[in-house]
């Protein structure tokens, strides 16, 4: 199955209702720059050394167009968002975001979900880190290899990016967040904006993170948004050791998140949605109009969707960053 997860609108609710344009990649700058910081502070000093090396050997392309637009970013967290800004000069790299396990799949063999022909986020990790290790690849294949690294490590923990229900990952599935209603953005593919993909990649988090100025944070914001990776970290510290307990294992952390999307991201709206019988789609108009039919059930998210969820999005922003820094650390001892 294969399903191509780009752009969507969705609304921040930040007093007054506000629309802006989001990536509706996971986590959103926020949440992959927190994951970068937070896996900073476990690398080991070999391990942050090389990262540091290979990243000033061969920088990001200075002409290539920024989405997130802090500046004064170290190269280690600023590397977190590359790939998303990347894609849109390799398309074909997309489907290394996520893997569309089917809800309801119960967990075993993860590969029929990964189309060689596109890959998806299991296989892209599992290359790039093949790519580190080669001590034959260039200067800029390895800076590339770790800026994808850093990044799709983000990608696989944030649960919609490891389910679908025929929905994209939810991005298919309208909500009302927060009071702003959903509004249908392309009529021939039937999107819709908020949608619970949107919700999880930035909606969750900027209640509980500093808002963002699209076109120039101020060194205030920045600073609060490290604040918060601290924060973050501190306060799942004691969880550390039981969430890299043996070898790396992508597909362990897969169906981890897969579970999380049926339990949370699914399981704590206030309609429950049936699981769709599992085909390929193309768009939010394939599977019978599935967009339309999940704008009838009117999902309406605010406080109480919000407080079961959020810890589990904290959560898994921690878990990253440990394990991202546990992978890195494991390449370079």
């Amino acid at each position: 199955m294969i399903s191509r997860r780009f752009g969507c609108i969705f609304f921040l609710i930040l007093g007054t209702v506000a629309a802006i344009p989001s990536s509706a990649w996971a986590w959103g700058c926020e949440g992959h720059q927190m994951i970068a910081s937070i896996a900073e502070k476990h690398l080991n000093p070999h391990a942050a050394k090389m990262s540091r090396q290979i990243l000033a050997e061969s920088p990001i392309d200075a002409a290539l167009a920024r989405y997130c637009k802090q500046k004064g970013l170290d190269p280690f967290v600023d590397s977190s968002t590359w790939a998303d800004d990347y894609r849109s000069m390799k398309p074909e790299t997309g489907p290394w975001h996520f893997i569309d396990i089917p809800r309801g799949a119960p967990r075993g063999d993860i590969a029929q979900y990964c189309p060689p022909a596109t890959g998806c986020v299991i296989s892209a990790l599992t290359a790039q880190v093949r790519v580190l290790r080669d001590p034959k690849a260039s200067a800029e294949e390895r800076a590339d290899a770790l800026r994808f690294v850093i990044h799709l490590v983000g990608d696989i923990h944030q649960p919609l990016h490891d389910t679908t229900n025929d929905d994209m990952g939810g991005n298919c599935v309208p909500v009302t967040f927060f009071g702003a209603a959903p509004q249908e953005r392309n009529l021939l593919r039937e999107t819709y904006s908020p949608n619970l993909h949107g919700v999880w990649d930035e909606g969750i988090i900027e209640h509980f993170a500093p808002p963002e100025d699209a076109q120039a944070p101020t060194p205030e914001q920045v600073a609060a948004e490290i604040g918060e990776a601290d924060t973050i970290d501190r306060d799942f510290r004691a969880q550390f050791s039981s969430w890299q307990p043996g070898p790396i294992d992508f597909a362990a952390w897969a169906w981890e998140s897969h579970e999380l999307a049926e339990k949370f991201a699914y399981g704590k709206l206030p309609h429950a949605i049936a699981i769709e019988k599992p085909r390929p789609v193309e768009s939010c108009a394939d599977d019978d109009h599935i967009s339309t039919r999940m704008l009838k059930l009117d999902e309406r998210l605010g406080d109480d969707y919000e407080h079961a969820t959020a810890p589990v999005a904290k959560e898994q922003l921690a878990k990253a960053g440990l394990r991202l820094a546990a992978l890195l650390n494991s390449i370079w001892p």
